[in-house]
């Protein structure tokens, strides 16, 4: 990390192992400007609300960062946004998260950052972990390795909790329960891997009406050798959800709109790095996705259907060159075609004054093609109807980092700059339905600066935090980015497998217009193992432990985050 001029953190396994989070959402929220489009996590949102953005880039729910499980994407083909249950949380050996620009190798969908399950570790290997508690709630995660097969599998399951403010509830507000399993299985040997997933999740959504139901099969494949990087991956989707009409009384609902969307992925990259004498390091590659997909709908009577493909090939260069052994320089260009022709170009420089002093500099572009989904899939929240739009253009990004790095903290200072800034626009307000369309809105800037630190006292002693100051408008308005908060802070205790986290956030807005306003929040989550036997662990975790009122939304009725919940659990690795 002292050697790369990108803001990068890492969680570490034994991090993680620390945490009382029960999904890998919750625990990147470790990281101080990680967010999914709205406050809730996996467990309770909708899944198109669970993209993910990085320093407050991004107006809407469509990830502006690139999510890897081992090199392959996991950001869904149709609408970008991640399943977080699909990586089996005791099979990750870390979690890696670059902030920042990073299309100049990865492409359209790292805009705004990327992050990276990494698994591995030492083989053979078991590791096991379950839990149960409060809302019914279930966990089991599994991870076995041997030579050259390794198996995977993550189930949840929870009666979850009522959503609505409880001066708002109705009739038709029940618990948002959801439900989750997956499974796969990698085979490895000769610096190769083949892993075939199946991810099978059901939710309802708050009301009774309101249910969504997901089902993935994956194969993927990648290999290592030498200076080359394959990686390969097929994917099939099918997509089914529901929306109603909500009484204002909240006491009665009707059908709306029964959606189905059965989409298709697939990927390919070769990448190849080399070095020349003892000063350049060069890396070359080439990618090609490819997604299609439909939105059926029936609207009462009518039937609807719209969709598409989107094809994208690219090719890309880098060269790191070691100027002097202090300072180094790294130039690159990408180039990708889909609909239209995008580079993305990058430059950036790291100076290392000493061995525990270090400065960096960077200047990119990058840019996010449209969804599928924001193309041709509308959807409702609460009274919120969202229209699509087939005629939306890229995002286009402009990125200036200056960093510091002293011993075990860094600072970087940041200045992103958004043209085309893909949004939801309202178009009309009445009592009973506001109307918005997602739209190319204008230009947004997000300017600020984050704050990382990691101390470790003695040998079982780790204390962390991470601060992020962020000023996102919209150019030429005044008004802020919604779902953007000025400030987010985050602070880290851990001793041996048991640890402390709590989260503070400032206020931010739910709406295009600032006028729905979503109140600052300060959380804390506890953790702690007991030994009893080798290899065995009973544990207990207690998340939102003071019970805060967390407000996720205002549609324009106010839901709020995950209350106060215990669980009790045991694990065993070897």
């Amino acid at each position: 990390m002292a050697d790369t001029p990108a803001s990068v953190v890492v969680l570490s396994q034994e991090t993680l192992r620390a945490t009382a989070a029960p999904t890998l959402d919750d625990a990147l929220r470790q990281v101080a400007g990680f967010t999914l489009f709205r406050r809730a996590g996996s467990r309770v949102a909708n899944p198109t609300a669970q993209g993910v953005t990085l320093r407050g880039v991004g107006a809407s729910g469509a990830s502006r960062a690139l999510v890897l499980d081992d090199g392959v994407p996991l950001n869904d083909p149709f609408g970008g946004w991640v399943y977080w249950g699909r990586v089996p949380r005791v099979a990750v050996d870390r979690v890696e998260v670059l902030r920042g620009g990073a299309s100049d190798l990865y492409g359209n969908a790292a805009m705004g950052g990327v992050i990276q399950f990494v698994r591995g570790g030492r083989s053979p290997a078991l590791r096991v972990e379950t839990s149960a508690g409060s809302q019914e709630t279930g966990t089991a995660s599994l991870f076995a390795a041997g030579r050259n097969l390794s198996v995977a599998a993550d189930l949840l399951t929870t009666g979850g909790y009522v959503l609505v403010r409880p001066s708002q509830r109705g009739a038709v507000d029940v618990p948002a329960d959801s439900h989750h399993a997956s499974i796969d299985a990698t085979l490895r040997g000769a610096g190769a891997f083949v892993r075939a997933s199946y991810y099978d999740e059901s939710r309802d959504n708050g009301t009774p009406l309101q249910v969504n139901d997901t089902k993935i099969r994956q194969l993927a494949g990648g290999f290592d050798r030498g200076p080359l990087t394959l990686r390969a991956y097929a994917s099939d989707q099918d997509y089914y959800q529901t929306f109603t009409a909500v009484a204002d009384d909240r006491n009665s609902e009707r059908l709306t709109v029964v959606q189905r969307v059965p989409s298709r992925g697939a990927g390919a990259t070769a990448q190849w790095t080399r070095t020349f004498g003892a000063r350049h390091v060069l890396l070359a590659g080439v990618e090609g996705r490819y997604a299609k997909g439909r939105s059926d709908e029936e609207r009462g009577a009518a039937f609807v259907s719209a969709g598409g493909t989107q094809e994208t090939g690219a090719l890309y260069l880098e060269d790191l060159f070691a100027v002097t052994p202090a300072l180094s320089i790294t130039a690159g260009l990408r180039a990708d075609r889909w609909r239209e022709t995008e580079l993305s170009p990058r430059l950036s420089m790291l100076w290392r004054a000493n061995p525990s002093l270090a400065f960096s500099a960077a200047a990119y572009r990058g840019f996010r093609a449209p969804t599928l989904n924001e193309l041709h899939r509308g959807f409702r929240v609460g009274n919120i109807n969202t229209l699509p739009n087939a005629e939306l253009r890229s995002e286009l990004l402009t990125g200036y980092e200056l960093g510091a790095r002293f011993r075990n903290a860094r600072l970087t200072l940041f200045d992103m700059h958004v043209d085309d800034t893909i949004a939801n626009v309202t178009l009309s307000v009445t009592p009973s339905l506001i109307t918005r369309q997602r739209q190319n809105l204008g230009a947004t800037r997000s300017r600020g600066a984050e704050l990382d630190g990691e101390w470790r006292v003695r040998r079982d002693w780790r204390f962390s935090g991470s601060w992020l100051y962020v000023d996102a408008k919209v150019e030429g308005s005044g008004l802020r980015v919604p779902q953007v908060p000025r400030h987010q802070a985050t602070a880290q205790a851990s001793w041996r497998h048991s640890g402390v986290q709590a989260r503070w956030s400032a206020m931010q807005f739910d709406d295009d217009r600032n006028e729905l306003p979503l109140a600052g929040y300060f959380v804390v989550d506890a953790f702690t193992a007991f030994p009893f036997r080798k290899g065995f662990d009973v544990t207990l975790a207690v998340e939102n432990l003071f019970d805060e009122k967390v407000e996720v939304s205002a549609t324009p009725v106010v839901t709020l985050g995950q209350p106060r919940a215990i669980r009790i659990g045991l694990r065993y690795a070897r």
